[in-house]
């Protein structure tokens, strides 16, 4: 996941993840919601926000636009980016940007 980082794309499933780990879906499935505590799209989104926050912290890369960085990090709109980025940050991207400590 940290490597290849197979999240930063938006159609990504689980099949297609599956795929790339040489697993069966079912297996990994089982791995994520019994070993993690979580549901496939939430272990997905975790990754995704922490590149959101790399991306945000980056004074190189203040002239992105949250929209520009959610669709970089592998969401497709912008209320999902920004309830995920809420749940896993208790903040807004926008306020996150401002003070990310």
């Amino acid at each position: 996941m940290i490597e290849k980082e197979p999240y930063l794309d938006s159609s990504l499933t689980i099949q297609d993840l599956a795929e790339q780990v040489k697993m069966p879906v079912k297996d990994l499935s089982a791995l994520i919601n019994l070993y993690m505590n979580k549901h496939f799209f939430d272990f997905i989104n975790e990754y995704r926000i922490e590149k959101a926050k790399e991306i945000l912290k980056d004074p190189l890369q203040k002239e992105l636009t949250i929209l520009e960085i959610l669709y970089q990090v592998g969401f497709n709109s912008k209320s999902s980016f920004s309830t995920s980025f809420r749940k896993y940050t208790g903040k807004t991207p926008t306020d996150f940007r401002k003070n990310p400590n």
